[in-house]
């Protein structure tokens, strides 16, 4: 039996959100929110830099058979984390400028993770 226990997806997001925020907090941002929810959304982290709004979306995968981590983000997805952010900012009444980024992590076996920070990584109504 392998010793190695085999993380679930869940596990494994979580895990890449950590290492994500890990990052965030090394480049001076500031950590407003996590996994915050709007009807079906979810928005992974909300924070700050520079006066700018960021919304971010962490994809971690333990593999790269079927493309990069951030290439699983659908323009679906993209949306459904768009209409939260605008309820976000209505409920905190913020109007100054945002942005959407994804962090994409890949945990390949026996090596260390590659993270990339890709800022401005969609737009709305684009």
């Amino acid at each position: 039996m392998d010793k190695e226990k085999k993380l679930n997806t869940k596990d494994l997001g979580n895990i890449g959100e950590n290492v994500a925020i890990e990052l965030l907090l090394s480049k001076d941002y500031s950590i407003l929110e996590r996994n915050w929810r709007f009807r079906k959304a979810e928005i992974d982290i909300i924070c700050k830099k520079d006066n700018i709004l960021v919304f971010v979306e962490v994809k971690s995968k333990s593999y790269k058979y079927f493309g990069e981590p951030e290439e699983s983000i659908s323009v679906y997805k993209e949306n459904l984390i768009i209409d939260a952010a605008s309820q976000y900012m209505v409920l905190n009444n913020y109007e100054w400028e945002i942005r959407f980024d994804i962090i994409s992590i890949l945990f390949e076996k026996n090596k260390t993770p590659l993270i990339h920070h890709y800022e401005d990584a969609f737009f709305p109504g684009l």
